[in-house]
This record gives C-alpha cells, structure tokens and sequence, in this order.
C-alpha cells in the first residue's frame, strides 16, 4: 500500500510496569455520570440515560506532563475520571460479559474548555471544541485489568496546588462500567485499542498557568499534570 505521505505515529499510552504501550484507536467520554456533577452542572440525573462523546485518539497523553494552556478559552476546567481500556472487541455486548472486553484500566483528566461548552450547550452546537482539543486527555500508565483491585468502588480524587477539589467514590457511577460500555456497544461496536473515561465527580473547576494537578483512582493509579504557560487566547 502507498500512501500521499507517511501516516500519523499511532498514539498510545504507557503501561505500568512495562516497557509495552497500549495502542489508542478511539477515546469515549461518557457524560454527567455522577449525581452531585450533574446538579453542580445544572441537569436532573435521575431522567437521563448515559450520552457519549469523544476525544480523537492523539489527544490522549502520557503523565507525569506539563500541558500548555490551550488556546480559545479563559475558562479551563479539570474532570478526573477513572478510564476503561478496551481489549476486546464487540458490538451489543451483554452487561454480565463486559469484564471480558477490558484490558485494563488508569485515571485521566478530561481538560475541558467550559466558556466554550457553554457557548456550544446555549446554541445547540456539538461540544467538540470545548473537549476535543490538543493533549486534553492526559493519563496515567494503563494498569492490566488481572492488576486491578476493583472497578466498582475505590476513592477517586483530585487536587490543585495540594488542595482537594473532588473526591468521591466510583461506587457513586449512576451508570457503573458494566452498563454504560453495554450501552456504548449498541451504538458503535468496540474494538481493542478504545478508550472509555466514564465520567466526573462534582467539584470540577478552573485552572491557570503554574497550577500543579494531582489525582487518582484506589487500587489502579495516580497522575501529576502541570498547567504550562499560556498560548494564544482569541
């Protein structure tokens, strides 16, 4: 096969305790799957079936990292949420038959860029802009699932500058791992190589240049992110 120029270096990740990398296809955001975010954000959780949306594959990053601030926005925000990574492909994949497809799992940020999500929530616009941007998914080395203490309950937590802004329990997942990547099949059919970040506690908030961001998720992992100087913002 000949193609026009050399294709993209495939993006991966690290995994822990080895000189392996886990290869990222695609990356699945699942929204307001925390009680207390939902109503911190203004939205009902009781009514609302689990929504998607993604990330491109290279937005994914390597942590510890210092990421820059992102252009387009004077309102960035931090999002820890524990990630699933697929090993096993499928489509309309039963609840109970889940566990199988998971490869393993880590702790990321969903850095999201939230004057431009309200824009795009106000005009009916998709939330691209605000989430899938350059280096907005920075996680940690991907633990193999047989390492995995539990993916149904564990502190999930993370910091600015040393100060505890969430803290909460994957216990708390209106919509636990099981089923929302049951629903997902429905919809698209997984393949090994995606990613699922499932979602943030309440505390979200903004950061600036020089903040340090710390979290993680018991039992499976922790990150470090540095909040670099800014670039351009229009």
């Amino acid at each position: 096969m000949r193609f026009v120029f050399s294709p993209p270096v495939q993006a991966s990740l690290a995994v822990a305790n080895s000189d392996a990398r886990f290869p990222v296809r695609r990356i699945f955001c699942v929204g307001r799957n925390y009680e207390a975010h939902a109503r911190e954000m203004g939205n009902d959780p009781t009514r609302e079936p689990p929504f998607f949306f993604t990330k491109p594959a290279d937005a994914a990053v390597d942590t510890p990292c210092a990421i820059a601030y992102p252009p387009l926005t004077q309102d960035l925000h931090h999002e820890i949420e524990l990630v699933i990574a697929i090993g096993r492909g499928g489509a309309n994949i039963a609840s109970d038959a889940v566990q199988a497809h998971i490869w393993g799992a880590s702790v990321g940020i969903d850095l999201t860029r939230r004057d431009l999500q309200a824009t795009a929530k106000k005009m009916g616009r998709p939330w691209d802009w605000a989430k899938a941007f350059d280096r907005s998914a920075p996680i940690a080395p991907i633990v193999p699932i047989a390492d995995v203490t539990s993916l149904r309950a564990g502190r999930i937590w993370l910091a600015v500058n040393g100060e505890v802004r969430q803290d909460a329990d994957i216990a708390d997942l209106i919509w636990p791992v099981s089923e929302h990547i049951a629903i997902l099949s429905q919809s698209v059919t997984l393949a090994p190589g995606d990613l699922v970040m499932t979602g943030t506690p309440a505390g979200v908030g903004a950061l600036v240049p020089g903040d340090v961001v710390t979290g993680g998720v018991d039992g499976i992992g922790a990150l470090s992110v540095t909040i670099a100087a800014k670039k351009d913002i229009a």
